[in-house]
């Protein structure tokens, strides 16, 4: 987990999960793929989003698709909370 980043299962099956993932200012998770599908709701607070090489400011009440295998990353530029629901589940979130 990188600095200033937590996370939360809230709820999970074998095919899917839903995530509360809490960013302080200036936390960054580097650019990464996984082969689940990810879609990330902004609930509060300002994201710098790398999508496939592009970059994406979301602010609350965005969302955001990744597909399998693609490269993304973000960077919280003012405190706060993403919601990620992954397909198939993370096991390597339990």
């Amino acid at each position: 987990m990188a600095p200033g980043v937590s996370r939360r299962v809230l709820s999970h099956t074998s095919e899917l999960m839903l995530v509360e993932v809490t960013f302080a200012s200036g936390a960054v998770v580097p650019a990464h793929s996984h082969p689940h599908q990810q879609i990330s709701y902004i609930k509060s607070g300002r994201f710098s989003f790398t999508n496939n090489g592009e970059e994406v400011v979301a602010d609350p009440s965005d969302s955001l698709v990744f597909p399998s295998n693609v490269e993304h990353g973000v960077t919280c530029l003012e405190n706060g909370v993403v919601l990620d629901c992954f397909t198939p589940a993370r096991e390597d979130f339990l």
